[in-house]
């Protein structure tokens, strides 16, 4: 999975995202400390524990660098910034019912124009699966060579257990 590169000085108007994730009453926010536990469960029981352990870094800065799609009590989707390396988005996702809705552009741009507002005029989105959704949403493009990127030291990890 390749890593991508969004010029932040370039980016689309995040409005028509924001309103189509509200429309289906998800409210995008930056997480508090009392968020920590809830998105951490989220995230580990929809994409897995290495995400949720990258994610829960977020909250080891201030302010913290993650943000939450919430329905009520409801976590419909999380995305954070500066976990795994600075200047880097990610990991983000929305629980599977819940993409097409808008909630993973409006987390994205969230992050995103907090990374503007620290001074960055790029953001690398590291070990893209979708990378067609990146392209869409806020223009990134694959950074040529590098299909394994800063997550080669977990592969190699991954190779090394037995299966």
């Amino acid at each position: 999975m390749p890593d991508m590169l969004v010029r932040l000085y370039d980016l689309p108007d995040a409005h028509p995202s924001r309103e189509r994730a509200s429309a289906g009453g998800f409210f995008v926010r930056r997480a508090e400390p009392w968020d920590r536990e809830r998105m951490r469960s989220f995230a580990t029981r929809c994409f897995g524990e290495l995400w949720a352990i990258e994610a829960d870094r977020a909250f080891n800065h201030s302010p913290i660098t993650a943000y939450v799609a919430t329905n009520g009590p409801e976590i419909g989707g999380f995305a954070v910034y500066e976990c795994t390396r600075r200047g880097f988005f990610g990991p983000t996702g929305v629980r599977e019912d819940l993409r097409g809705k808008g909630i993973g552009a409006e987390l994205l741009f969230r992050c995103l124009n907090s990374m503007i507002e620290m001074g960055y005029a790029y953001a690398v989105i590291g070990g893209v699966g979708p990378t067609e959704f990146y392209e869409k949403v806020c223009g990134a493009f694959v950074i040529a060579g590098s299909e394994v990127g800063v997550y080669r030291p977990l592969l190699d990890l991954r190779a090394s257990e037995p299966a």
